[in-house]
């Protein structure tokens, strides 16, 4: 009897000082994020589209341009300055995606600790689509950037008569070879999501947020003040770190589907890659994309990484002007 007591004391106390534990590690998290939240507010304005809260900037004044960040991003990236590099002939407007930034997942069953469920490209599309049609866009221009370029596509694989023309920039758009490490596996799971997701919250240090800016950047720098200004401690909040790692995580499913209909696309499409991009490489994604889309232009950024829109903004806005012109926007 005496040690059944002890083990029920034992167990109890384990029980007790785990839910502490927990308890600590989850108040250092929403601590952390309300830093974050107060330090990086909406640039721009709220939209509600059917229910979900959708984060827009819109500036400038032209043809249409939507601009769709990627992976573990929000839509500073675009306005840090590359927006003001192009709303003189432009009407851009830039969408935080679903789960990241200030703009919600798409309904309650994405939401929670334990949810595994990601939403799929075209549900991002068409959500952003919806929020376009209410500042009543047409026929845009639809410019994805990595995991965004799967959202462009998307968009008009599911609204063809009303897309103007792609930009597809350093997209993940094909299937690739081999997984996508530990990190996303354990912050797409439950248990993971649960248990280790609030861990790299609370405790996350500011250089492993500027290592990883570093790796995406590479082989070139981040630009002066960028990281400063992108509002990465948003992406380390719990829930975008669930959003974020659910949708990469799940993607390749979906472009392997896709891809087999890619030739269907009728519209003027300019894709910009760079030939050291590590992240999304060039011959896995846009060399293929290039000869499955009729049409399709594809520009090489010799030597350039992944982010060419900082590393060779103008090469990014003459692919731009082309597909105004091709789509006779401009």
């Amino acid at each position: 009897m005496m040690r059944k007591k002890l083990a029920y004391s034992l167990i109890s106390f384990a029980l007790a000082a785990t839910l502490a534990g927990a308890a600590y590690v989850n108040h250092s998290a929403g601590k952390r994020e309300a830093v974050a939240e107060a330090a990086f507010p909406p640039e721009g304005r709220i939209l509600d589209v059917n229910g979900t809260r959708v984060h827009a900037v819109v500036e400038g004044n032209g043809p249409d341009l939507i601009l769709i960040h990627g992976a573990s991003g929000n839509l500073r990236d675009f306005t840090y300055d590359f927006i003001d590099r192009i709303k003189d002939r432009y009407r851009v407007i830039a969408f935080d995606r679903p789960g990241l930034g200030w703009t919600d997942r798409i309904g309650d069953r994405f939401n929670g600790t334990f949810n595994t469920a990601s939403e799929t490209p075209y549900a991002q599309a068409d959500l952003l689509y919806d929020a376009a049609r209410q500042l009543g866009v047409t026929r845009p221009i639809v410019l994805g950037h990595s995991y965004g370029g799967a959202i462009a596509l998307a968009w008009a694989l599911d609204h063809p008569e009303d897309t103007g023309a792609l930009v597809v920039l350093a997209g993940a758009t094909n299937p690739w070879p081999g997984g996508l490490g530990p990190l996303y596996a354990i912050n797409s799971s439950a248990l993971g999501g649960s248990l280790f997701t609030p861990l790299l919250t609370a405790f996350a240090p500011q250089s492993q947020l500027q290592q990883t800016i570093d790796s995406i950047f590479a082989p070139q720098s981040a630009p002066e003040g960028y990281t400063q200004y992108v509002g990465a401690g948003l992406t380390v909040r719990r829930a975008s770190l669930r959003a974020n790692a659910q949708q990469v995580s799940r993607l390749r499913p979906h472009v392997v589907e896709m891809s087999k209909i890619y030739h269907t696309i009728n519209i003027p499409v300019e894709i910009v890659h760079g030939t050291a991009d590590t992240i999304v490489p060039l011959e896995v994604h846009s060399e293929p994309l290039s000869r499955q889309i009729p049409g399709a232009h594809l520009t090489q950024l010799d030597g350039v990484g992944h982010m060419p829109h900082h590393a060779a903004p103008q090469a990014v806005i003459d692919a731009i002007d082309r597909a105004a012109m091709r789509a006779q926007l401009r």
